[in-house]
């Protein structure tokens, strides 16, 4: 297969960056060219500004060198996507001026991609949803690494509202069938969730993404109802509906305030009624955990329920006055 000299300098490229050094023989055997083709090959690159160094013996060949002019990037499609999402979030989540570049860079690495993955980062742009989240209560249970095609694979289901079905694996380790209708993809930290219309249960819900394996798209069409707020939904879920155990707080300060100190992935805050200057707070966990959390907020609060919150938070209190008496 004959490649043209602007390809194969790329690709010539690549290689620099995947290896320190390579012998002559080397690039030239992946090229399928002559080892005076390279030689010509190396010449260009270093004409262009590109710091390529040579050896000279038995194990002499070739290296890139530090400095010189940026090469090109060259990225495949999961590297691609990776760059363009964590880009995003940056331009979101950071200061005005790096969330400026951020946005900037992802613009034009949008301008370079290929009509079909830009069309596949463009779907994962338009139906992913942001949440922050606050201050952590456990470690990651177990590995959360994300298949990136079946990521990509529901992005697009969700971006053209069409049904699919897979394999889901619950925190017990339990897997079964799911027919879900695909709303939005939830980012939350280092985690992703589906959020769907269960068809066989007959409910909305949120799925780990790295939970799902076999993914099929079915070809048929979401139907349409009434979607819920995607970010609040998982943000409930990771708060308050996976613990046995669900504390109500009233808090002495308006839910606007309280939503800036306390977190959407840590309690669901309820709207004050017009007015009042308290609000009530649900929270989930362990009454030790939630007691030792509670102790650190930045105003005053009473547990309406459950009473082994105030217990420990009674017993905490007594643990702290023995230190400064």
């Amino acid at each position: 297969m004959t490649v043209d000299t602007p390809a194969r300098l790329l690709r010539l490229l690549a290689m620099f960056t995947t290896r320190a050094s390579w012998s002559a023989d080397e690039l030239a055997g992946r090229l399928e060219i002559t080892t005076r083709t390279l030689r010509r090959d190396v010449t260009r690159l270093r004409d262009l500004g590109y710091p390529i160094a040579s050896t000279t013996g038995r194990y002499g060949g070739y290296e890139l060198g530090a400095g010189g002019r940026m090469p090109p990037l060259l990225l495949d499609d999961d590297e691609a996507i990776a760059v363009s999402v964590a880009l995003r979030e940056l331009s979101v989540e950071a200061d005005p001026t790096l969330g400026e570049a951020a946005l900037s860079a992802s613009t034009k690495l949008r301008q370079v991609l290929p009509e079909a993955l830009r069309d596949r980062v463009d779907a994962l742009g338009e139906v992913v949803v942001g949440v922050r989240h606050g201050r952590p209560r456990r470690s990651m249970d177990g590995d959360s690494r994300i298949e990136l095609p079946n990521l990509m694979g529901l992005a697009m289901c969700c971006r053209r509202a069409e049904r699919v079905r897979f394999t889901y694996r619950d925190a017990a380790d339990r897997t079964s069938e799911r027919r879900a209708e695909p709303h939005r993809l939830v980012s939350l930290g280092r985690r992703w969730y589906l959020v769907g219309y269960d068809l066989d249960r007959d409910d909305w819900r949120t799925y780990r993404v790295d939970r799902i394996s076999e993914l099929v798209p079915t070809g048929h069409r979401n139907t349409p109802r009434e979607t819920p707020d995607a970010g609040a939904l998982v943000s409930e879920g990771v708060a308050v509906r996976v613990f046995e155990t669900r504390t109500r707080v009233r808090v002495h300060a308006t839910s606007a305030h309280a939503a800036m100190f306390i977190g959407p992935t840590v309690g669901v805050v309820e709207p004050s009624p017009p007015g009042a200057e308290t609000c009530i707070v649900t929270i989930g966990g362990d009454p030790d955990w939630v007691a030792r959390y509670l102790a650190g907020l930045p105003v005053d609060f009473e547990v309406l329920d459950p009473p082994e919150v105030r217990d420990e938070l009674h017993a905490l209190a007594q643990r702290l006055l023995r230190h400064v008496t």
